[in-house]
């Protein structure tokens, strides 16, 4: 402001990072603030930073002092890499819509590509030896182009970039974990499988294939790194409830070149899905009736032959998909007859709580309780719950675990 200089202090063990550094602009006291936003790469060197908020993102306005080295370096090699790929992608685009992949046209052109695809790699490799030292040369790593089979079929294709996807890299830096780019390149490698997808079944083989194929290929790479990888799968493999998947990574928690961070939240999975098996008693828990009353859960008043328990959260997004579906499926007629939902929240913080409060009241013929601890509540714990949402249908009247549906579809069948 008026050319004073404000100071920022990160904290060591943020760093290396990439950082976004926000300002809200107001032209005047009255004003509306305008957001302003420029991404930055800090490692070993204090940076100064002339920013005018308006135009945060243009040199003339915007500049680090003389000799500033990791956000130049990057700067200078986004420029040259947009020129150097966009002929590989004019060569790739051709290969992947030409129709007669057996002309003389069509054969050159890939071993154009091929040439020039390994020119392209040989220049990245450059880049990152020539700025070993700054923290942005990790980040060049992940513009590696791996190879591809052009012949045969889209399918021999699409395993040939699976095949090679981690050609080129790198495991034993663990730099690579501080970039935003290592979650967004997995990500990339996941959806190579997802393309093959064409239901829930093959899904869970597919990405569990997956995970087990890129933990592979990182765990003679540093432990960190290894580690992290385990952990990766591990979040994909619970927000979208994949045992199958989870199941898989255990061999590699007893390993002790592996430090994952979810180790224990792992072994809690598994335990769970060895415990909660249909068949197997339900946990009980303590519930409140209609008037209050505290009564266990294997005590619940109901004439109907189904419980369902359903862990659920008001702010959760996969919830309220589910919600609106569960839902209105529960109230055609003949259903309700047959099933009680006992719906727990886990709703903890004030906003979450908010949001329960007003979800209530339109999930009328729920029996609801808000637990105590949210995920870490004795109900969670008890059914081993951590992520929402988990349905759990029991018998009510010998407290047996009927099925662990993960969609109403797959309740509707088990209800059958």
């Amino acid at each position: 402001k008026n050319g004073e200089m404000a100071t920022l202090e990160i904290p060591a063990q943020y760093l290396p990072g990439e950082f976004v550094l926000r300002l809200d602009y107001k032209e005047n006291e009255f004003s509306q603030p305008y957001p302003s936003e420029k991404n930055i790469y800090v490692y070993n060197q204090n940076l100064q930073l002339w920013i005018h908020p308006l135009y945060s993102n243009n040199p003339d306005s915007t500049y680090f002092q003389p000799r500033e080295r990791e956000n130049t370096v990057f700067l200078q090699f986004a420029k040259e890499n947009a020129v150097r790929k966009e002929s590989l992608g004019v060569l790739q685009s051709f290969l992947l819509k030409y129709d007669k992949p057996t002309s003389k046209l069509y054969k050159y052109g890939s071993r154009e590509y091929e040439q020039r695809r390994n020119e392209y790699n040989r220049w990245i490799d450059e880049q990152v030896q020539a700025n070993a030292g700054l923290f942005v040369s990790t980040v060049f790593r992940f513009q590696h182009v791996p190879q591809v089979s052009w012949k045969g079929t889209e399918e021999d294709r699409l395993n040939s970039r699976i095949e090679h996807y981690f050609d080129g890299m790198s495991f034993q830096d663990t730099m690579m974990l501080k970039t935003r780019e290592m979650n967004d390149w997995m990500n990339q490698y996941v959806n190579l499988f997802g393309a093959k997808v064409t239901s829930i079944d093959l899904r869970d083989s597919m990405f569990t294939a997956a995970g087990r194929f890129a933990i592979e290929k990182v765990k003679s790479g540093h432990p960190r790194v290894y580690g992290w990888m385990v952990d990766y799968f591990y979040r994909g493999y619970e927000s979208f409830n994949i045992e199958k998947g989870i199941k898989m990574l255990e061999p590699y928690l007893n390993d002790p070149n592996c430090l994952t961070k979810k180790r224990e939240a792992i072994n809690k999975r598994i335990a769970g899905m060895e415990s909660l098996q249909p068949g197997t008693i339900a946990p009980d828990f303590i519930l409140n009736d209609v008037g209050g009353k505290a009564i266990s859960f294997h005590d619940f008043p109901t004439e109907k032959k189904n419980k369902l328990v359903l862990f659920w959260s008001a702010d959760c997004g996969h919830c309220q998909e589910l919600m609106k579906k569960l839902y209105p499926w529960f109230t055609q007629e003949g259903i309700q007859s047959k099933l009680d939902v006992i719906a727990l929240s886990l709703d903890e913080s004030e906003t979450e709580i908010e949001a329960w409060n007003k979800a209530v009241p339109n999930l009328t013929g729920f029996h609801h309780q808000l637990t105590q601890g949210g995920i870490n509540s004795a109900e969670a714990n008890a059914y081993f719950v951590l992520a929402t949402p988990v349905m759990v249908l029991v018998n009510s009247f010998t407290n047996e675990i009927i099925a662990i549906p993960e969609s109403v579809e797959k309740l509707e069948k088990a209800l059958k």
